[in-house]
């Protein structure tokens, strides 16, 4: 139980990005904008800039199984994320460490494609994330290139994204987010709480800077989940911060590439 001052301690489950447009850096930096303690398990180490990614590492499975219990068993949780996770063996470290410290808020964000929306892993780590952690997650949110990935199913119109959060909902989350459709002149995120769906709407904005934004979104949403928000209610701030976030960074050249997001106010 959180008292009046006392900061959400949150933990991801990430990649690093070491050009602090994504991954764990996007999360930290989220949170404290909204005034959060982060922390983090590294899942892997990345040589990355604007332009492309141009090394890889992974930590072992057992580092990072090592990294949750001493995070864990000292401070707690009171919501954890995922981002990049990328190997079966890794993921399969989580779900008895969520269980043996009872985090009562978990986000799975999915990272499965690239940026150009290609499948990254073989199809073992997608067969985890749905057998191992869907089960466990208060929230998943996939892009709609994931939302392919996970379904077999074609994800391009906001009537294929309602058939998609349905399908997903069924592998086993609470609550699905399937991610960045275009309507028109909207970006449309489409939430779906086993019960009714929900379209999330903000006006497209034209710039390549948008690296991060995924990440940031589900931080968000884990935020608020552990400040005690209801899910719809945290989702549609989230969106809302996002979409701040983007308009925030658009006319910002930091790099030669596709630049970051910048979060920054109150969510």
């Amino acid at each position: 139980m959180l008292f009046m001052n006392e900061p959400a301690k949150l933990l991801t489950i990430a990649g690093s990005d070491s050009g602090g447009a994504a991954g764990l850096q996007a999360d930290l930096r989220a949170w404290a904008v909204l005034g959060a303690y982060g922390m983090c398990a590294v899942t892997a180490v990345t040589a990355q800039n604007s332009v492309g990614v141009k090394g890889l590492e992974f930590m072992p499975s057992h580092f990072v199984r090592s990294q949750m219990e001493a995070v864990l068993s000292d401070y707690g949780a009171d919501a954890v994320k995922t981002g990049f996770l990328g190997r079966r063996e890794i993921i399969e470290e989580m779900p008895a460490w969520l269980h043996l410290y009872s985090i009562p808020n978990i986000v799975v964000d999915p990272v499965l494609v690239d940026h150009k929306g290609r499948a990254m892993f073989p199809p073992d780590v997608v067969e985890a994330y749905i057998g191992l952690l869907f089960p466990l997650a208060n929230l998943v949110t996939p892009n709609r290139r994931e939302a392919e990935l996970l379904t077999g199913l074609v994800v391009k119109t906001v009537a294929e994204m309602e058939t998609a959060v349905a399908h997903i909902h069924t592998l086993g989350p609470k609550n699905v987010l399937v991610k960045g459709g275009r309507d028109g002149d909207d970006i449309v995120d489409v939430f779906y709480d086993g019960d009714k769906i929900t379209h999330l709407r903000t006006p497209y904005i034209d710039t390549p800077h948008t690296h991060g934004s995924g990440d940031t979104l589900s931080a968000v949403v884990c935020a608020w989940l552990a400040r005690g928000m209801g899910m719809e209610t945290a989702v549609r701030r989230a969106h809302q911060f996002t979409a701040q976030a983007i308009q925030n960074g658009a006319d910002w050249t930091l790099g030669q590439g596709h630049g970051p997001v910048w979060a920054v106010g109150k969510g």
